[in-house]
């Protein structure tokens, strides 16, 4: 657990420093990229789970860890608008709200990664702690398409 915290740390670190060099049409670019990597890993995610092949997972599960913490840091004001943005005003609005979700999401899959091999129920615990918060952020936060 202590090498999985420096390493978010290390990226936050590494995503601050790289948004604030960075135009607001890079950042939109980069955390939609982000966003869709995510989905695509989770497909990944419950494709492995679902076949027993854990280890490769649960790498796929502290990859999506680190990069809900890295969104935290890439809604910057100046990406409010533009370049297809695709979310809601609501995001900078209730900030505090969609990072403590980032911040969830990040823990639940940290989570899984601990519990996956011994669950009974592997698509319900996938549901519950994966694609309930993918559910939450878009439900809320993204713009209807």
């Amino acid at each position: 657990m202590i090498g999985i915290s420096l390493l978010v740390i290390f990226t936050i670190i590494i995503s601050t420093n790289a948004n604030s060099e960075q135009s607001a049409e890079d950042i939109i670019k980069n955390r939609k990229a982000l966003f869709s990597k995510n989905y695509n890993t989770a497909k990944k995610v419950q494709s492995l789970s679902s076949n027993g092949d854990f280890d490769e997972a649960k790498e796929l599960m502290l990859e999506m860890s680190e990069n809900y913490i890295a969104l935290k840091e890439m809604f910057p004001e100046n990406t409010k608008e533009g370049f297809k943005t695709e979310v809601t005003p609501l995001i900078w609005e209730e900030k505090e709200k969609f990072n403590s979700l980032m911040e969830k999401s990040s823990n639940d899959m940290v989570q899984l990664i601990s519990t996956i091999e011994d669950e009974d129920d592997i698509r319900g615990t996938l549901g519950k702690l994966m694609w309930s918060n993918c559910k939450a952020c878009h439900s809320k936060y993204r713009l209807p398409h």
